[in-house]
């Protein structure tokens, strides 16, 4: 327990599960003599509360771990916040499927304990940095843990783009978009679209094609060192979008250039020690449990 003395709370707004857990967890930290700081957004959310609370992306300069209670989306949003400090980062579900916060509320005292204790496993995970660029100009920077998005926005009609892949042309394409995976986000949204599940510790992105105008595309496993570049095609009519991780959307005009690449800086996710990530699959997807059944 020497190394987790101060533990930042971060939870998802909205709900009043995710509010009682916070509250269970501040009691049952108190109790062990440990320092409680909540993140300054939920800390408004709950009235008299009497502890101390920070922004995030300062959360990681002065706590030892943070708990992250809501579901896989929150701790996405968390991820890109405290990815640069180094802080090490644990997931309480409180959403549907938990593939990233996996202690379940029934189990929580329990878990965190076993945690404290140094009953772990440390998950290192890769995110991506997005850029774009306009006319040669810097116009806009994202993070990204799950996946990088090129999408339609709000229209309805294919969009056309040329792919890089270290500086080589791969292919033009007209489709509803391109979705650009980490192994984090293998079991997301690139899942729903026909791409590969990936295990967390491959050094590997997916590009999965969402609805491409031809029988032959199909989704392509690159080094996850791999310099991507997406530009925009001046023959099209409407202004695509750029998301990341569905959280943050950045909308472009043809001629734009979108370059992905690995980021310095990952993000250490704790599990309990029994961990197993096939085993989150077997619960998460409807595999069978039964062995040849």
């Amino acid at each position: 327990m020497d190394n987790f003395r101060n533990i930042g709370l971060i939870g998802r707004l909205g709900s009043k599960a995710v509010i009682d857990t916070l509250k269970q967890l501040m009691r049952f930290l108190e109790e062990r003599g440990l320092n409680v700081i909540l993140d300054e957004k939920i800390a408004e959310v709950i009235p008299g509360h009497g502890r101390q609370t920070c922004k995030r992306k300062m959360m990681g300069e002065i706590c030892d771990l943070a708990i992250v209670v809501g579901g896989d989306g929150s701790l996405l949003g968390a991820a890109r916040s405290l990815a640069r400090s180094d802080i090490p980062v644990l997931g309480v579900n409180r959403g549907n499927l938990g593939f990233l916060t996996d202690i379940s509320p029934q189990d929580i005292e329990e878990r965190v304990a076993e945690v404290l204790e140094g009953g772990y496993s440390v998950d290192s995970r890769f995110l991506l940095d997005v850029s774009i660029r306009r006319k040669g100009e810097s116009v806009g920077e994202m993070v990204a843990l799950n996946d990088c998005v090129l999408h339609p926005g709000k229209a309805t009609r294919m969009i056309q783009f040329e792919l890089y892949i270290e500086g080589q042309f791969v292919y033009t394409q007209r489709s509803d978009g391109l979705i650009v995976s980490t192994p984090t986000g293998s079991t997301a949204y690139a899942l729903s679209a026909g791409g590969p599940i990936m295990h967390p510790k491959l050094d590997a992105l997916v590009l999965v094609p969402m609805f491409p105008h031809t029988l032959s595309s199909r989704p392509i496993v690159v080094s996850g060192n791999s310099e991507l570049k997406l530009v925009i095609s001046e023959e099209n009519s409407t202004y695509p979008t750029i998301s990341c991780d569905g959280q943050a959307d950045f909308s472009l005009v043809p001629g734009d250039v979108i370059s992905i690449r690995k980021k310095s800086h990952k993000l250490r996710l704790l599990h309990p020690r029994d961990y197993n990530f096939y085993q989150t699959c077997r619960e998460k997807l409807g595999w069978s449990s039964k062995p040849g059944a």
